[in-house]
């Protein structure tokens, strides 16, 4: 017999064998060999693929789609008029971020130009 992953094969003819009979020993349908059932006993099969196995077009552009933002990036969003809670200035800065599922909305962070505030709110 001759095992490939979880293919047992006979070794005489080349046939593939079924394992799944209720007998002791496993017999070739085609030549009639037999094999002693106890050999597949503790068969074990792993099977592992890849990362390229199966290609994502997600997983491609992962490197386009920006989920964070650096410390420096922070100060050179762009200026809405959008009060401060906190001192009641007039203007914000603001930037964008998808941080959860593609199918809602944008996460929006806000910075007081004024006294450094900040705030966010999902869109």
């Amino acid at each position: 017999m001759s095992v490939v992953g979880s293919l047992i094969f006979c070794t005489f003819c080349g046939n593939l064998l079924d394992a799944m009979s209720s007998n002791t020993e496993i017999k070739c349908g085609v030549c009639s060999a037999g094999y002693p059932k106890s050999k597949f006993a503790n068969l074990k099969v792993v099977t592992t693929s890849s990362e390229d196995a199966f290609p994502s077009t997600l997983k491609m552009n992962r490197s386009v789609v920006k989920t964070s933002l650096k410390k420096d990036e922070l100060d050179d969003g762009a200026t809405i008029k959008e009060k401060c809670p906190k001192c009641g200035n007039e203007e914000m800065q603001y930037h964008t971020l998808q941080l959860r599922s593609a199918d809602e909305g944008a996460t929006v962070f806000y910075t007081c130009i004024s006294c450094g505030y900040r705030f966010r709110t999902n869109n």
